[in-house]
């Protein structure tokens, strides 16, 4: 999961574009409204929490637009505040609460008239936030997002602290409004919303609703206007997108989804992140060799590998085990970047099952890992689980297991250096502009490691070759290839970026 915030101005910065739409309602400098009504009808966005968080805030950000709203980049200059929030975990709920906060001060000291809150942590609490925070003017839960525009007239009516919450059961397509936050290269392509496992410790069915895979037709088209626009990378995602058509007809599954959207002139990435283990098919794996736009990557979050673990946490015992999986995806051709999330301190979990855990990542080497702390979330089976795990006890593992994963990423990285890599160019490093930024195939955007270009011309939003120099525990270090450099070493645009060859 992706904490981050999402402020208006890097929407304006990335010339995100609307469907069917003129582009001047995006930007400060569209059509112009007389005196305080022009005030009132800009709009700040924040976005907390995970890229199909951000797919929603899109689709906001289009609705409003489509009404006549204008975006700005500062809170201050806004009539119009609306926080789109994540409330997954303690984690995400205090960053979101203080969020909130922060901006219901600045309403009460003279900033923007409507304060709106939307999201999951919206839908989570419901009701119980009635009183809360009074400077909140509307409630919206995530099953009523497509009503932003009605919340924001309902509020300028002067019924503040109103509730838009019902069951989530909304799924936009590609013909609801939506302006993209991401770069114009690259976009995040949701194709389903919601989720049918049941995972103990899991808030998501409650939060989003049961799984609702939107049709085919609709992904591809949506897929062509993105490559129309000038995106080359797609990041398919989903709560869990091996799941995609279990609820449509049996043609419908997520590899003959990728096969037509491989087929897209002018897409040269699709990635494919949040993919369930139990979901991993051969023929998906014969895909993603046969195929080179296919990122050779796959995000894969275990929780765990213990029997017992897996078992308690409703993700098991599966017929294959964790180990049997990985050795399943690393036999393929083509060596596939693997990024793993896990979670320690799930009660049950005994010193003996965390060394099993640090035993397996030590085997496995993955590209990238994340850890996460357990977290008892009320109204799910697992905070009924009796606590067996301190969080000082947690706390030691997830320092322990981030060590070790540090350790094994400054290895893989090490290995890459002198080899030459397509990177996909994203522009001027934020900490310094004497560096370019960029991201190999096996890196997805936010999550992952970068790669830093200190030497070369580099073109935003290509894919260009880049010589690897040097490697630190995350990032790599590398200069882009003049022509004659790249015809000489003869660069192919094959996206894989192995160490040692197919696997590790």
């Amino acid at each position: 999961m992706c904490m981050r915030a999402m402020c208006q101005d890097e929407i304006l910065q990335t010339g995100g574009t609307c469907k069917g739409m003129p582009d001047a309602p995006q930007r400060s400098g569209g059509p112009r409204l007389p005196g305080g009504e022009l005030l009132r009808k800009r709009v700040f966005f924040i976005s907390l929490g995970c890229a199909k968080n951000l797919v929603d805030t899109e689709h906001m950000l289009g609705l409003l637009c489509s009404e006549g709203f204008e975006l700005t980049g500062e809170i201050d200059n806004a009539g119009v505040v609306v926080i789109n929030t994540c409330g997954f975990i303690r984690e995400a709920v205090e960053e979101t609460i203080e969020t909130i906060l922060q901006a219901a001060h600045r309403k009460k000291h003279g900033g923007p008239e409507t304060l709106i809150v939307t999201g999951c942590f919206v839908q989570r609490y419901g009701y119980r936030l009635a009183g809360e925070i009074p400077e909140v003017d509307a409630w919206v839960g995530t099953g009523e997002i497509r009503r932003i525009a009605q919340v924001v007239a309902h509020c300028k009516q002067g019924k503040p602290g109103s509730f838009f919450i019902g069951r989530p059961l909304y799924l936009p397509d590609h013909a609801v409004p939506r302006i993209r936050a991401t770069p114009p290269f690259t976009a995040y392509l949701r194709i389903a919303e919601g989720c049918s496992r049941t995972c103990s410790y899991c808030m998501i069915p409650k939060l989003r609703g049961p799984l609702r895979s939107r049709r085919m037709d609709s992904l591809v088209t949506e897929a062509e206007e993105m490559a129309a626009q000038g995106v080359k990378e797609i990041n398919l995602i989903a709560q869990d997108i091996t799941c995609y058509g279990d609820d449509l007809d049996t043609s419908s599954c997520l590899e003959s989804l990728l096969e037509r959207i491989v087929a897209i002139k002018g897409i040269q990435w699709v990635r494919l992140l949040y993919c369930h283990p139990h979901g991993i098919t051969d023929r998906l794996l014969e895909i993603m060799d046969a195929e080179e736009v296919v990122c050779p990557y796959l995000d894969l979050p275990l929780q765990h590998v213990n029997r017992e673990i897996l078992k308690n946490m409703g993700r098991g015992p599966d017929s294959e085990s964790p180990l049997a999986l990985i050795e399943r995806i690393r036999a393929r051709k083509r060596r596939i970047s693997l990024r793993t999330t896990l979670m320690v301190g799930f009660p049950g979990e005994t010193e003996r099952m965390f060394e099993e855990l640090c035993d397996f990542v030590e085997t496995v080497r993955f590209d990238h890992l994340g850890v996460f702390v357990f977290s008892p979330e009320k109204g799910t089976r697992a905070a009924r689980f009796r606590t067996t795990v301190s969080g000082e006890v947690s706390a030691r593992r997830k320092a322990a297991l981030l060590t070790l994963q540090a350790r094994i990423s400054e290895d893989l990285n090490r290995r890459i250096v002198g080899r030459t890599v397509p990177v996909l160019v994203e522009g001027v490093c934020p900490e310094t502009d004497l560096l370019l930024t960029g991201r190999t195939a096996a890196m997805a955007p936010d999550v992952d490691g970068r790669v830093l270009i200190n030497k070369g011309t580099g073109q935003v939003g290509e894919i260009m070759p880049v010589r690897i120099t040097e490697s630190h525990a995350y990032d790599i270090i590398g200069e882009i290839l003049s022509q004659r450099e790249n015809s000489r070493e003869g660069f192919s645009r094959d996206t894989s970026v192995s160490p040692v060859g197919k696997g590790d």
